[in-house]
């Protein structure tokens, strides 16, 4: 299993040991979560935060948009050097030409569905994306308890994948724990995002090792 510990769970008073622990661990990508407070009632933080967050993380950037109009910020996500830039199916509302744009850019692209919003609406774009993350709380804030009917729809979304030839990977995020981790990897899962699993953990490491060690269908 691949593993993006999401930076919304860490030290915001002092981030450069979480960000080391993060360049140590084995995980594969930073997840940075990025609010805006008219998406999601909530806001995280923004590009200047990312920025100084880049030039100390060796691990790549896994970058989620929750925000509204998305596709007027690829240069910025381009800028901090994302391997994926990932906005809201819901937020945008010419989406195959902002995964072309994302494309062009030179990054990987991705697209997020809500827990409201059927699989089956990706079915003329699944060929063109290289992630779909689908939320397993409702965006908006960390620490939310999983919703587990993401389990069918995790197993929904690779047969969509299967059919379709797609090489999407399919990341989840949201509750998502050793138990929850397990379920979602059986179901197809091929990227777990974990937030406070991991940073509310005494052992961090160690967290994001037991979220690795689950089986992969990559």
């Amino acid at each position: 299993m691949k593993v993006s510990p999401s930076l919304l769970s860490a030290n915001f008073a002092n981030l450069t040991p979480d960000i080391e622990m993060i360049n140590r661990s084995e995980c594969d990508f930073l997840h940075l979560d990025v609010m805006d407070g008219v998406f999601v009632p909530n806001i995280s933080f923004g590009f200047p935060v990312m920025k100084a967050v880049s030039k100390i993380c060796t691990k790549p950037l896994d970058v989620h948009l929750m925000i509204v109009e998305p596709q007027n910020w690829i240069s910025q996500v381009r800028d901090i050097n994302a391997e994926y830039m990932v906005f809201h199916q819901e937020a945008c509302t010419h989406i195959h030409r902002t995964v072309q744009a994302i494309h062009n850019a030179g990054m990987k692209a991705g697209v997020s569905l809500c827990p409201a919003t059927p699989v089956n609406t990706l079915e003329d774009i699944i060929g063109d994306l290289d992630q779909v993350l689908l939320m397993s709380v409702n965006p908006g804030f960390g620490g939310q308890p999983f919703i587990p009917q993401v389990i069918e729809k995790v197993k929904k979304l690779k047969r969509l994948i299967i059919e379709s030839g797609s090489k999407a990977l399919i990341n989840v995020d949201g509750g998502v724990n050793a138990e929850t981790g397990a379920m979602l990897s059986e179901a197809g899962a091929d990227i777990v995002v974990a937030g406070s699993y991991v940073f509310g953990a005494a052992d961090p490491e160690e967290a994001i090792r037991s979220l690795k060690n689950l089986p992969s269908r990559i």
